[in-house]
């Protein structure tokens, strides 16, 4: 079982940006698809962008054009860069990994955004 650990979460104004990382305790070069979760309070769990072994990413309509995935394979993270962030994006933000037909979870970082 792999150990995802997230950080970068915090406190940000509308407008700014973060970039979280999620790092593996293990190789991820053979996941099949890496990515991102959210979810605010009394809402479910949704995606937000993931990232395939061939680097194809998907994303969420909701944040299009402002968040980018990528991953970094000798470094065993993957990244989201979000940028134009919007109170609406306030959540606990979940890193994921599918493998072998198995998916493993991070703990998650909280992120807010607020003036």
């Amino acid at each position: 079982q792999v150990h995802l650990v997230e950080s970068g979460g915090g406190l940000v104004q509308p407008g700014g940006s973060l970039r979280l990382s999620c790092a593996a305790s293990r190789s991820i070069f053979s996941a099949d698809v890496m990515g991102w979760y959210r979810q605010a309070p009394g809402k479910e769990r949704d995606m937000v962008a993931s990232i395939s072994r061939g680097e194809i990413a998907n994303y969420a309509d909701s944040v299009k054009g402002r968040f980018t995935i990528s991953r970094n394979n000798n470094q065993n993270t993957v990244y989201l860069q979000m940028n134009s962030l919007k109170p609406e994006d306030t959540a606990v933000y979940y890193c994921f990994q599918n493998i072998w037909g198995n998916r493993s979870w991070g703990q998650g970082t909280q992120v807010t955004v607020s003036s």
